[in-house]
């Protein structure tokens, strides 16, 4: 073997000895592992060119070339041992413990004022032998107004009031609109309770919003009159503000409900004496109610001569707002901690 061609075998052990030794992690010893030992290194090159030389200088190259492969290979593992112990050392020395430090408290996680409202609306609902029905947010002209006898010059068919998405659907802007949707399918005797949000073209304020939540129940059987309608909503109240609730009816008018009335429950806070909150009436109003219109029914094919039935809706903000003592509904939808770390 000539005297250059072993220049060039030293040269690469020297270059290959002081790039391993400079080596600090496990990832540059892979590079140089490729740069000299993968399939188009430095010393694998070296290789190839065994069957450019004479006969009688390859095997002495070839043994050479070896030696120099095994050496390179035996200095990486050698290095690799090493620094991969400091890594692992290294690693766990950041990750360590002090058990000696006082634990951290993990943050639990609560449910949102709506959440807990609705739930509480729908245990109270259940227990009255309500069925809870969901509806669809994107609903039907005919459902959200046609078949709660709207009249066609009523405010709120207003295209500016309502969000329309074509000419026949909207987003719903009460959760009545499921009366329809149960009535065409289903045969008195019944009780259904819906809750769900509600979409209108409103000016957001600290008592209104373009988005919010009703619930609406609605029972139809024979001989329904008012008196069940005013138990069922003074048993909720008791549930949902204290057993001295009682509920008020005074007279008002709603497109599907005839008589219709308008409901306040006692002051929970004053109980009926007069304070800021009832603005000194000893009442809250909180919905409307009355009993099913007979068009409405007959409109289904209900015989409302057999069948009559009531319906009342609430706003769940409304209720939320009076049992939290919140005096903004924007509150509600804004998402900030400070606001609901406090319930």
């Amino acid at each position: 073997m000539s005297e250059n061609t072993q220049k060039v075998l030293e040269s690469i052990k020297k270059e290959a000895e002081e790039q391993i030794a400079a080596a600090a992690s496990t990832v540059e010893l892979a590079h140089i592992e490729t740069e000299y030992l993968g399939r188009k290194g430095k010393v694998t090159e070296l290789l190839r060119k065994t069957g450019e030389l004479p006969k009688e200088d390859r095997p002495a190259w070839g043994q050479n070339v070896n030696k120099l492969k095994n050496m390179v290979g035996a200095l990486i593992e050698s290095r690799r041992s090493t620094v991969a112990a400091e890594e692992e050392a290294s690693r766990l020395s950041q990750e360590s413990i002090d058990v000696t430090l006082p634990g951290r408290f993990f943050r639990l996680g609560r449910r949102h004022p709506l959440t807990a409202t609705i739930d509480e609306i729908k245990r109270v609902f259940i227990g009255l032998g309500f069925e809870v029905v969901e509806g669809p947010e994107v609903e039907e002209y005919k459902f959200n107004f046609d078949a709660l006898n709207y009249p066609e010059d009523h405010p709120a068919m207003d295209a500016q009031m309502s969000f329309y998405i074509t000419d026949d659907r909207l987003l719903r802007t009460q959760t009545t609109a499921l009366q329809g949707r149960v009535m065409e399918h289903k045969k008195p005797p019944f009780r259904i309770c819906t809750v769900g949000r509600c979409f209108r073209y409103d000016a957001l304020d600290a008592t209104h919003s373009h988005t919010f939540h009703q619930v609406d129940c609605f029972a139809v059987d024979e001989k329904i009159n008012m008196a069940d309608l005013k138990g069922t909503l003074s048993q909720f109240a008791r549930e949902l503000f204290g057993p001295a609730s009682s509920v008020r009816f005074r007279p008002d008018y709603f497109p599907f409900v005839e008589p219709g009335v308008e409901y306040a429950i006692t002051c929970f806070v004053c109980q009926g004496k007069g304070c800021p909150l009832c603005k000194m009436s000893g009442w809250i109003e909180i919905g409307g109610a009355g009993l099913i219109h007979p068009t409405i029914l007959e409109r289904f094919g209900i015989d409302s001569e057999k069948y009559t039935g009531f319906a009342f809706g609430l706003g769940i903000e409304r209720v939320g707002m009076l049992r939290y003592g919140i005096d903004d509904i924007r509150l509600f939808l804004e998402d900030d901690l400070r606001f609901l770390r406090q319930f």
